[in-house]
């Protein structure tokens, strides 16, 4: 979505010509309830134009593809013993199979996203700061633990739970959330 009606709201080149208030009534027509269940919030900038053909130091498509289906791989796996039933009593609720992080449900949350006492306290100082809810709290977690899974580690590093944070982008103050 755009920042604002004009598009320049936080442009780093280009001033915004909307009315005052006008941005913060744009900004609301998106429920905060509804940004809560968007998982990454990134505000994109222009590309300069001699920017578009430099050659860069990157991964290839390949590489990039091998990490997630790796990624992938290791959260299946991780998820195999919350498939079935969801108690011991052969009455009880099927589960569905549960294949991705996106599908954690809170108890796998406190399992499987565990981060240790300065992760809990950046978490608590974001959560504040950026008066975030349980919601987002969840989806932060969850986002760190694919982060995670990407960078081929078993524990949530606090690198991982500050690149999660920072997806949260439209939660800061400046974008009025």
């Amino acid at each position: 979505m755009n920042p604002c009606p004009c598009g320049y709201h936080n442009h780093p080149r280009r001033a915004c010509t909307c009315q005052p208030g006008v941005v913060q009534k744009y900004l609301h027509k998106i429920s905060g309830p509804l940004m809560d269940r968007i998982d990454l919030h990134v505000e994109v900038f222009p590309v300069p134009y001699e920017q578009l053909s430099e050659d860069r130091d990157s991964d290839s498509s390949s590489v990039i593809r091998e990490r997630v289906i790796a990624a992938r791989e290791r959260q299946s796996k991780r998820y195999e013993e919350y498939a079935g039933l969801s108690g011991k009593d052969a009455d009880a609720e099927p589960r569905p199979f549960i294949y991705c992080n996106a599908q954690m449900d809170s108890r796998m949350l406190n399992n499987c996203c565990r981060i240790d006492a300065e992760g809990e306290k950046k978490l608590r100082t974001a959560m504040d700061d950026l008066t975030l809810s349980a919601r987002a709290r969840e989806r932060i977690l969850k986002v760190s633990r694919t982060i995670a899974d990407l960078a081929e580690t078993e524990d949530i590093r606090m690198e991982h739970l500050t690149e999660a944070i920072g997806y949260r982008r439209l939660d800061k103050r400046d974008w009025g959330w």
